[in-house]
């Protein structure tokens, strides 16, 4: 396994790392020591290589260009993230708009329900009491015109006449009534005639 250390994707030092076991020990210690106390496998000792020759530039090539599609692999895929996210968010907000047009709406409905049965509650109270009104004043209206009518027969009385014109004379009819009696008067006036 190769492991650089790099600045710029120009790798300082190579160093090879190889797994080395130790060397077989006898069977019999193995099981010897696993009887007397159990203890982990051990783990592989690793051993540290100086470094090789450094590495020819078609591997730095090779690297460079491997760096370079992990780069843009990595950017597409924060991408493709954030534009789902920015898609996803779009997509809320529209469909909280949505529903807070509904529920506003749905709002306004039930108050313009609720404001045009207060409307007709209120204009039905204020007919009724204007037609309440309106009687009393119209019997208070018969009770004074009836009273006034019999004061008027029985106190002053009223006359009724007419009158007709030919040519030389005028022809009057009055009717006086007072309460229950009735007074004709009817005469004719004849006109002078100058010659």
């Amino acid at each position: 396994c190769l492991c650089n250390c790099s600045k710029n994707n120009i790798p300082t030092s190579v160093y090879e790392i190889r797994e080395v076991q130790k060397p077989k020990e006898k069977k019999k210690e193995k099981l010897e020591k696993k009887k007397q106390k159990p203890t982990p496998s051990p783990s592989p000792e690793v051993d540290y290589l100086t470094p090789q020759q450094p590495p020819s530039n078609k591997v730095l090539a090779v690297r460079q260009i491997q760096a370079w599609c992990r780069g843009t692999r990595v950017r597409r895929t924060l991408l493709h993230a954030a534009l789902s996210v920015w898609v996803i968010q779009c997509w809320w907000r529209k469909t909280l708009a949505k529903m807070l047009e509904k529920r506003r709406l749905a709002s306004l409905r039930w108050l313009a329900v609720q404001t045009r049965a207060c409307i007709t509650i209120q204009s039905w109270v204020s007919m009724s009491f204007i037609r309440q009104r309106y009687y009393r004043l119209l019997t208070a209206v018969h009770v004074i015109q009836m009273s006034w009518r019999w004061h008027n027969c029985h106190t002053r009385g009223f006359f009724q006449g007419s009158y007709e014109l030919t040519g030389d004379q005028l022809s009057l009819r009055l009717d006086i009534f007072l309460g229950s009696q009735i007074c004709r008067i009817s005469d004719c006036v004849p006109f002078p005639i100058k010659n």
